[in-house]
C-alpha cells in the first residue's frame, strides 16, 4: 500500500520525518478540497491527483536549487495553472501535542453556526468548533487530510497581553490529539505565540484551494 498524506503527517507529529534525501514524494489528494505542497527538511511532498510524472518533469525543468524547487514560484504557478486552483501564501506549519488539564482561560463555546469565525472556518475545515473569551476567539476544525487544526483571533485592544499564547495553549488542552497550525511566516507575532505555547515547526506548506 502506498504512502498517504495523513500517514506522513501523523509520523511528523511524532517527530518521524521523511528522509532528508532531496527527493519529492507525490501522493494522492486526501480530499477533492485540498491539494498542495508540503516541504520538510530536504524532502517535499506534493499532494495532488495530477500525473506524478508531470510533477517530477516540471521540477527537473526549473533553474533553481533542487531542494527549493517545490516551493519555487514557477513550480507553484505551473501547478496552479494545471489544476485551476488558487492559493494565498506559503505557510509555516507547526504542531502541538495534547496537554492534560483544563484551560486556565474561561472559555465559552459558540453554538451559533452563523458566527463570522465559524462561517469562515467552515470554508476550509470540517467539524468546526469555536470558543470565546474576553478579547479573543479560538477555533478548531479538521483540515488537510483530516488533521485537527487551530486558529485564533485576538481583538486589537487585547493584543500584546499574551492572550494569543494562552489561547493556543488552551487549544492543546482541549484537543486529544496533535494540533496543527498554519501561520504566515511574516506574521512574526503569531509565530512567537505558537512557539511560546509549545508548538514546534515541522515544515512549510502551500495549500491549493479549489475555486
Amino acid at each position: 500500500m502506498g504512502q498517504t498524506l495523513r500517514g506522513i503527517l501523523d509520523a511528523a507529529a511524532r517527530g518521524d520525518f521523511p528522509p532528508p534525501d532531496g527527493r519529492t514524494t507525490v501522493v494522492a489528494q486526501p480530499s477533492p478540497r485540498d491539494a498542495g505542497v508540503m516541504s520538510f527538511t530536504a524532502h517535499s511532498v506534493v499532494f495532488t491527483d495530477e500525473d506524478p510524472d508531470w510533477v517530477h518533469d516540471t521540477l527537473r525543468g526549473l533553474d533553481c536549487d533542487p531542494l527549493a524547487a517545490t516551493m519555487n514560484p514557477l513550480f507553484l504557478a505551473a501547478l496552479l495553472t494545471r489544476t485551476g486552483r488558487t492559493t494565498e501564501c506559503v505557510d509555516a506549519v507547526l504542531v502541538g501535542t495534547p496537554l492534560p488539564g483544563e484551560p486556565a482561560l474561561p472559555l465559552k463555546e459558540i453554538a451559533d453556526p452563523g458566527h463570522p469565525r465559524i462561517a469562515y472556518a467552515r470554508l476550509r475545515r470540517d467539524d468546526v468548533r469555536a470558543w470565546t473569551t474576553d478579547g479573543g476567539v479560538l477555533v478548531t476544525g479538521r483540515g488537510v487530510a483530516g488533521r485537527l487544526e487551530v486558529s485564533v483571533e485576538v481583538d486589537e485592544e487585547a493584543r500584546h497581553s499574551g492572550l494569543g499564547r494562552e489561547l493556543v495553549r488552551a487549544a492543546r488542552q482541549l484537543a486529544g490529539e496533535p494540533l496543527w497550525a498554519q501561520v504566515a511566516p511574516g506574521n512574526a507575532r503569531s509565530v512567537r505565540a505558537f512557539q511560546a505555547a509549545g508548538y514546534r515547526q515541522v515544515g512549510a506548506e502551500a495549500l491549493l484551494r479549489a475555486r
